[in-house]
């Protein structure tokens, strides 16, 4: 069982939130297209929790070891201000986002499914894993969300955060103000 009052601590410092893209942000299916490009599926939900993170002042970054167009589109769509794409050294680049965003481990929470994400969850204060994460990534996690990866655990993880936060209902207010009065 998750010990919920320290995950809500945890949650309480974050300020960026770091995630992987193919598992988390997607369920992990890839289409390969003839011109070598891929295809992948995102779910609108994560994408408006991204939006409601935002608008809340925090800051967002994906690190993918691989390289993909339909990622960069939707980082690019989502205002997300860190893509590091075709990382072979994801440590490296965890520390260079870091040092960007002038965050330290402490204010970082990592989303991640696999063996390859484990090194940042372990530096980070709050290491998710998407329900369908591989079981070693599970067992290295602080949370596992409810949702699989492409089925909205972004959004679980953004609404656990801003809730320890203080700040869900604040920030869901604004959004309907905005959207009510088209902005």
């Amino acid at each position: 069982m998750q010990d919920i009052p320290s995950i809500e601590r945890r949650a309480a410092r974050i300020k960026l939130l770091l995630m992987d893209c193919d598992g988390v942000l997607t369920n992990g299916r890839l289409w390969l297209i003839d011109d070598g490009d891929e295809q992948k599926t995102f779910n609108v939900r994560d994408g408006l929790g991204l939006d409601l993170w935002h608008r809340a002042g925090l800051k967002s970054g994906v690190i993918s070891g691989r390289n993909s167009r339909a990622l960069e589109r939707r980082a690019h769509g989502l205002y997300i201000e860190y893509l590091r794409q075709g990382s072979e050294n994801k440590t490296q680049d965890f520390d260079e986002l870091l040092r960007l965003a002038e965050v330290d481990e402490t204010e970082v929470a990592f989303v991640g499914d696999d063996l390859n994400d484990i090194p940042l969850m372990l530096r980070s204060e709050l290491a998710v894993a998407v329900a369908d994460a591989a079981e070693e990534t599970r067992a290295v996690a602080h949370l596992v969300t409810q949702a699989a990866g492409g089925s909205g655990a972004i959004r679980e993880v953004i609404q656990l955060i801003l809730k320890a936060q203080g700040r869900w209902a604040e920030v869901t207010e604004r959004y309907l103000k905005a959207v009510g009065s088209g902005q």
